[in-house]
């Protein structure tokens, strides 16, 4: 059996925090330092949704978009670091919010820069096992909420957003061959050190700790080493490249477009100019929408397609890599 992308849509929180709402708060720093460091004018945050909430509205946007009836559904794939609860997984409580049918399937997914592929290769194992024919699968993260208000490293960074996507038994093979890497020895250079049962929340992780850099976090904040994530994207991302053009039996002229976890501006400009690919086949959209985790590409891809890049036909050589540590790509077969 084969399965394809049949349909994207999103859903963006209404709150938006600009550059300039930075420097109000922050006081120290520029709008035009944040654009330099970042790439990033705004980003979306949640107030008080949750991802249950985002979930289910860029779902219903999916469904009323693309006109799918929700009786097609036979399976949800959520992937969030962010989930409602411990227990159970959101995937469940989106379905019950949904009305979707009683005999889908439905778990969590817990990845992050990494998950939409993650997310695709799973869609297809069980399309391809003859378990489901119409997939949805969600990315949704509430990251900032992780956030110290007053850590400028990586609040400035991040945005929150989810995204649904259709993905469905076909006819042609829209989802080619994967690549896929681990390095766990460096989970701690992107972490969320305290708050579940490896370290439960007390009075000591709630204790804030300033840097020498003045940013302000506790341990149940979210922490990021930069420099390390960078030094470990640069390694392996090149490497997965070649490798995912090789496994699909591609040079790199048979690729129409080429779309990485947005991360940065300063490490997706560092990655073009390693990877020696043309601009006008590689696609940024961090602009206004800042590094919203499992979600940056699936935006990505609409917003391509809303822009008119994107035809039924085109190659797109897509790579998720940051969180675990870990890392994963494929070549999507533009059905849409």
């Amino acid at each position: 059996m084969r399965s394809s992308i049949r349909a994207v849509s999103y859903y963006l929180p209404e709150k938006v925090l600009s550059n300039a709402d930075l420097v109000r708060e922050f006081g120290a720093w520029t709008e035009d330092k944040i654009l330099k460091k970042t790439g990033i004018t705004e980003r979306h945050v949640v107030t008080d949704e949750i991802v249950s909430d985002i979930a289910v509205k860029a779902a219903e946007k999916l469904f009323s978009e693309h006109d799918i009836k929700k009786e097609e559904i036979d399976f949800i794939l959520l992937c969030t670091e962010c989930p409602d609860y411990f227990l159970p997984a959101t995937a469940c409580v989106v379905q019950g919010r949904l009305g979707l049918r009683r005999d889908v399937g439905a778990y969590d997914m817990n990845l992050g820069c990494s998950g939409f592929v993650y997310g695709l290769a799973t869609a297809k194992g069980l399309i391809c096992a003859g378990v489901a024919k119409n997939i949805l699968f969600i990315t949704a993260d509430t990251i900032t909420r992780t956030i110290h208000p007053h850590d400028k490293s990586t609040r400035t960074l991040f945005g929150d957003a989810a995204a649904a996507t259709l993905i469905t038994k076909s006819d042609t093979d829209g989802i080619l061959d994967f690549v896929f890497g681990t390095d766990g020895s460096g989970m701690d250079r992107l972490i969320i050190p305290a708050g579940a049962w490896a370290q439960p929340s007390s009075e000591e992780t709630r204790a804030e700790a300033v840097n020498r850099w003045g940013n302000i976090r506790t341990k149940e904040s979210l922490y990021m080493d930069g420099p390390e994530i960078m030094k470990f994207t640069l390694d392996v991302v090149p490497k997965m490249y070649e490798e995912i053009l090789a496994k699909n039996n591609m040079k790199f002229d048979d690729i129409d477009h080429v779309v990485l976890h947005q991360a940065s501006l300063m490490l997706l400009e560092k990655l073009r100019e390693t990877l020696n690919i043309p601009e006008d086949k590689f696609f940024i959209n961090i602009q206004a929408k800042g590094n919203t985790t499992s979600s940056t590409i699936p935006l990505a891809l609409r917003d391509m397609r809303d822009e008119g890049r994107l035809k039924k036909g085109d190659k797109i050589l897509i790579m998720g890599f940051g969180v675990g540590l870990s890392y994963a790509g494929t070549i999507i077969d533009w059905m849409v």
